[in-house]
């Protein structure tokens, strides 16, 4: 990737063409409003997301294939769009029934089953905003993710296959809603099969859209909602430096058109058969998984579970399965599957592989090697992707020799007072075009706070460190606050330190991230102990408090103790600790004496990594 190329109005020219393809109830005014900072994108139009993803190609693609599923057990079912249009449909019409109206919001703690794709779109065409939640989410981090979102809907599933066990998802659910007030209805998903406790207001699924409407007549339809481009359209939660998730809220129109050209500047062709395989809640395989894909009247493979079970090669029977011809995945899951099988599949299983896409975290390159020689056999185009949730999902890569170009950000490298650094030298990496799939800003209670993200002179600052190589390549250093990514999800290390900090026997502790060769970075908490002994027990017992409180990629590799932390505060102790901690044990001791020594060498506390 580069540092940005074509000027705006040549920009803005892509970004017309590409709305151009959606169908609108009324055409924006305008391709955007506002000449820098925040813009307004497609002002005066209205649209309905599902009518775009769905409704608008059975006329002529109603025996299609939208979604290949594929159960952990190994279930299967192919869902059409006129399938899909159906189920969405009598969905939404139940929604509708039990008193939603646009702009209510609608929890979604299920897995990657098709029932959650149609609540999605479901949700689409009344004009309401979901969320997915994560399902392997602890009760408590549910009861809090409930409580920020305070959905009057939640959709959840009886349990959830994972990793050949069930997940307890409605009694995880039951007991978080026991923290909230305003989840009027719980729609439950029939998976496995397990007994779940049943409650007013709990409504089975498969009931829900098979019954007509209170006093309506059978085959009746409610119309889709259009709304306006800037409409709501996705809540998705990011870890902070606070500590605490934030719901990042992104808009309609400007989501739509992005993510739909996207998807036909990253495939060989929009119709192509793709893949994203990662948990539902990650905005990348709402993005590129669900949304890419049905905006385009493509298919999309959904999988439930793990790609280890029930064997190790599942991903390559997959895509042989499914002639997948574009892949989207974080550089982990190529990782672990290089760890499981590193002979790699065989010509033959991933012969209609056309492309590779990573996102959610740097690919180094030897993994990159084997990803182009081992899976691809040279006939697969490896592209290294970069995004964020707050843009809207991967929107920077390089172009391939037979698609377009993708449309260009405006990447560029700045000093904080907006002027360009020198070749080599580190600083902000910020968006200088506006960029439509920005998101409306964050949760604050019932209101949406647009001061996020941040714009500064008249760029959009990501967050992210880089430097331009003397070839003119952007290197891309990481965050420049305390989030990370483990396994292409992004962790907060202040989250980690307050969830130690919260237990009985810890008096103090900081997080930093080490190199992994599995998950890209690995947890390391370091940690002084107090009123009991420092010892492996007690770092065990660590671990499981965190996993409990904020999930299993928050969960500490290993934990370091600490006789105790520096007096003064210092910029140059997290590089120390960096330098002296290690993810290779579950437990590990330091002297504070090791620790001043390994500070006094860090020469620049914003380059030592």
């Amino acid at each position: 990737m580069r540092e940005l190329s074509e000027d705006r109005r040549t920009v803005l020219a892509r970004w017309a063409s590409a709305a151009e393809q959606l169908t609108w109830a009324q055409p924006p005014r305008a391709v955007a409003e506002g000449e820098e900072g925040r813009v307004d994108w497609f002002p005066g139009g209205t649209l309905n997301l599902a009518v775009n993803a769905v409704h608008r190609h059975v006329p002529t693609h109603a025996d299609r294939i939208a979604l290949h599923w594929e159960g952990e057990p190994g279930d299967r079912r192919d869902v059409t769009y006129g399938e899909l249009d159906r189920e969405v449909t009598a969905l939404a019409d139940a929604l509708v029934a039990s008193g939603l109206v646009t702009g209510d919001r609608v929890a979604l703690h299920v897995g990657l089953v098709p029932e959650a794709v149609v609540a999605l779109l479901a949700c689409f065409r009344i004009g309401a905003v979901p969320a997915i939640v994560p399902a392997v989410l602890p009760a408590d981090a549910l009861t809090d993710r409930l409580a920020d979102l305070r959905p009057r809907v939640l959709v959840t599933q009886d349990g959830a296959w994972r990793h050949g066990v069930v997940l307890p998802l409605k009694s995880r659910a039951d007991e978080a809603l026991t923290g909230t007030g305003t989840v009027e209805q719980t729609i439950v998903i029939r998976r496995t099969g397990i007994p779940v406790p049943w409650f007013d207001g709990d409504r089975w699924y498969d009931e829900l859209i098979a019954s007509p409407r209170p006093g309506s007549s059978a085959g009746s339809r409610s119309s889709p909602v259009a709304v306006a481009s800037d409409h709501p359209s996705l809540i998705t939660h990011l870890p902070n430096r606070a500590g605490v998730p934030v719901g990042v809220v992104h808009g309609s129109a400007g989501l739509a058109t992005v993510v739909g050209e996207i998807h036909r500047s990253i495939t060989g062709s929009p119709t192509d058969v793709v893949w994203v395989p990662a948990e539902l809640a990650w905005l990348a395989s709402q993005s590129h998984g669900i949304l890419g894909p049905l905006l385009n009247a493509g298919t999309t493979v959904v999988f439930e579970g793990m790609l280890d079970t029930p064997s190790h090669r599942r991903a390559w029977e997959i895509i042989a399965r499914y002639a997948v011809r574009t892949v989207l995945v974080t550089p982990s899951v190529i990782r672990a599957l290089r760890s499981w099988v590193g002979n790699g599949p065989t010509p033959d299983q991933v012969g209609s592989l056309r492309r590779i896409v990573t996102a959610g975290e740097a690919m180094d390159e030897d993994t990159e090697r084997w990803l182009t020689s081992t899976v691809g056999h040279d006939r697969a185009a490896v592209v290294n992707a970069w995004g964020q949730t707050e843009l809207g999902g991967a929107i920077a890569f390089p172009a391939t020799d037979d698609g377009p170009a993708p449309p260009d950000p405006g990447l560029r490298v700045e000093a904080p007072d907006g002027t360009r650094v020198a070749v080599g030298e580190v600083g902000d990496l910020v968006l200088r075009h506006p960029w439509p799939a920005t998101a409306l800003g964050v949760l604050r209670g019932e209101s949406i706070d647009d001061t996020f993200p941040l714009f500064r002179n008249g760029a959009l600052v990501t967050g992210d460190r880089a430097r331009v190589a003397a070839d003119g390549e952007l290197e891309l250093l990481g965050r420049s606050d305390r989030v990370f990514t483990v396994a292409g999800q992004l962790v907060s290390a202040d989250a980690i330190a307050l969830a130690l900090t919260d237990h009985p026997f810890v008096a103090r502790a900081m997080v930093v991230d080490r190199p992994d060769s599995t998950t890209g970075r690995a947890v390391v908490a370091v940690v002084q102990a107090c009123d009991r002994p420092a010892d492996e027990e007690l770092a065990r017992e660590l671990q499981e408090h965190v996993r409990e409180l904020l999930g299993g990629l928050s969960q500490p590799r290993s934990v370091v103790f600490l006789d105790r932390f520096p007096d003064a505060e210092d910029p140059r102790l997290l590089p120390a600790l960096r330098r002296l901690a290690s993810p290779s044990h579950v437990v590990a001791h330091l002297h504070v004496r090791q620790v001043t020594a390994a500070m006094a060498s860090v020469a620049d506390p914003e380059l030592d990594t």
